[in-house]
C-alpha cells in the first residue's frame, strides 16, 4: 500500500496510548479525546469505518479513587481498571454523541481470541456493530486478566483487532513522531523513517528488546504489532497523536509519521487466528530436514521430523515448532496429546500406528493448521 491509496481505505483501527489519553498518567485528557473523536467523526463522513482501541482505564481509576501512586497489587490494579473504565466509556460516549454517533464498549481477554468459537463470535459482533454505524471502543478486560493471560499491551490488542475485522489500516497514535533509525531520545541525529516494509529484517534488529534502538525508544511493541496486522494485509501508521488533525492528514495521504507496508502474503482467516495465539501449550523441536520441508511450504509436519517434545497439551491446542538452534519456525494445532506425541517422536507412519495401537492421523500438524513464521 502507498500513501496515495490511504484516501481510498474504508476500515481503520485507531489505537490511542495511555500517555496521550491520560496526560502522562494524570487522569483522562478529555479535550484531547474530543479532538480525536472529531477527526474520527469526519472520517466516518468520508465513508471510513472506525474502531477505537483505547488505553487509560487504570490511570483514570487511580485518579477517581484518589490514590497518589499506581498500586502494585493485582487486586488494586483490577479495581482501578473497573472504576476507570466507567470514566473512559463515558468520555467516548459523550464525545461521539456530539456528532450523532453511537458507541459500544468491547472488553476482550486473550481467552476470547484463543477459543475459536468465541473468536468468531467477537468478529461477528464487531462486524454487526460496524454495519449499524456504531463505533466500537475496545480495551483489554483488565478487571479479570492476570499477567499470565494478558495480551501484554494494547498495541498487540490493536493488531489482533485489525486481524479480527480485516482492517485496511491500523493507526497507532503515540508520543513520538514515528519510527526512527535510532533512539531519538538519546541520538539527536536519529532519522525519521517515513516508509518501511514490515518484512525488512533491519526493523526487527532495531526493535530488539535486548538493547535495540527501537526497544529503548519504546517502539518494539509497535513494530511487532505492525507485523501482526500485516497478516491480514493491514497497513500500519505510527504517528504523533498530538499533531494537529493527525488522523485526517494521514487519511489524506500526507507524509506524517511512519507507514509500515504489509509486503508479505496475507494469511487466510483461519491461519490468522492460529498465528494470533500468544500462548502456546508446548514446543516441538524439529530436525534440519523437517525445517527445510516446512519452509518450502505446503507440507504437514510428520512425527519423523521431530526430535523432542516439551510441555503438556491436549490434541487441538497450539504448539510452537523450533529449529535445532531454537528459532521459531512455525506454530499450529497439534493432532495429538503431549503424551502421545512423546511416544511417536521420530516415527514413520507405520510405526506411529504400532506404538499407539489404533488408527491415527498421519500428521502431527496438518498443513491447513500450520502457520510459518
Amino acid at each position: 500500500m502507498k500513501r496515495s491509496q490511504l484516501p481510498d481505505t474504508r476500515r481503520w483501527v485507531v489505537k490511542i496510548g495511555s500517555s496521550l489519553l491520560t496526560s502522562d498518567g494524570r487522569g483522562l485528557n478529555v479535550p484531547a479525546i474530543h479532538d480525536w473523536v472529531r477527526q474520527m467523526a469526519a472520517l466516518r463522513e468520508q465513508g471510513v469505518e472506525v474502531l477505537v482501541v483505547s488505553s487509560g482505564s487504570v490511570a483514570e481509576g487511580i485518579k477517581r479513587l484518589g490514590w497518589s501512586t499506581r498500586p502494585t497489587e493485582l487486586s488494586k490494579l483490577q479495581a482501578a481498571a473497573a472504576v476507570g473504565q466507567m470514566g473512559l466509556v463515558w468520555a467516548y460516549e459523550e464525545a461521539f454523541g456530539q456528532h450523532g454517533l453511537h458507541t459500544a464498549q468491547i472488553l476482550l481477554t486473550h481467552a476470547d481470541l484463543s477459543d475459536r468459537q468465541r473468536y468468531l463470535n467477537a468478529r461477528n459482533t464487531l462486524r454487526t456493530l460496524l454495519d449499524h454505524g456504531v463505533v466500537p471502543v475496545i480495551n483489554e478486560n483488565d478487571t479479570v486478566v492476570t499477567d499470565e493471560i494478558r495480551f501484554g499491551d494494547n498495541d498487540t490488542l490493536a493488531a489482533l483487532t485489525a486481524n479480527l475485522v480485516s482492517a485496511d489500516v491500523l493507526v497507532i497514535l503515540t508520543d513520538q513522531q514515528g519510527l526512527y533509525d535510532d533512539n531519538p531520545r538519546t541520538n539527536p541525529n536519529a532519522r525519521l523513517l517515513h516508509e518501511v516494509k514490515v518484512s525488512d529484517p533491519a526493523i526487527e534488529r532495531m526493535a530488539s528488546p535486548e538493547g535495540g534502538a527501537l526497544g529503548r525508544g519504546g517502539m518494539y511493541t509497535k513494530v511487532m504489532a505492525a507485523r501482526r496486522a500485516a497478516r491480514s494485509g493491514t497497513a500500519t501508521l505510527i504517528a504523533a497523536g498530538r499533531e494537529k488533525d493527525v488522523l485526517l492528514r494521514l487519511h489524506a495521504g500526507e507524509e506524517l509519521g511512519t507507514l509500515l507496508i504489509p509486503d508479505l502474503e496475507p494469511y487466510s482467516a483461519r491461519k490468522r487466528w492460529i498465528a494470533g495465539q500468544l500462548q502456546a501449550r508446548g514446543t516441538l523441536w524439529l530436525d534440519e530436514g523437517a525445517v527445510r520441508a516446512l519452509r518450502r511450504g505446503g507440507v504437514s509436519l510428520l512425527p519423523v521430523g521431530v526430535s523432542r517434545v516439551e510441555g503438556h497439551f491436549r490434541a487441538g491446542e497450539v504448539v510452537v515448532c523450533r529449529a535445532p538452534d531454537g528459532e521459531e519456525v512455525a506454530r499450529g494445532l497439534i493432532n495429538f496429546s503431549s503424551d502421545e506425541a512423546r511416544r511417536i517422536v521420530g516415527c514413520s507412519t507405520a510405526c506411529v500406528r504400532e506404538r499407539l495401537g489404533h488408527e491415527v492421523d498421519e500428521e502431527l500438524i496438518h498443513c491447513d493448521n500450520l502457520v510459518l513464521l
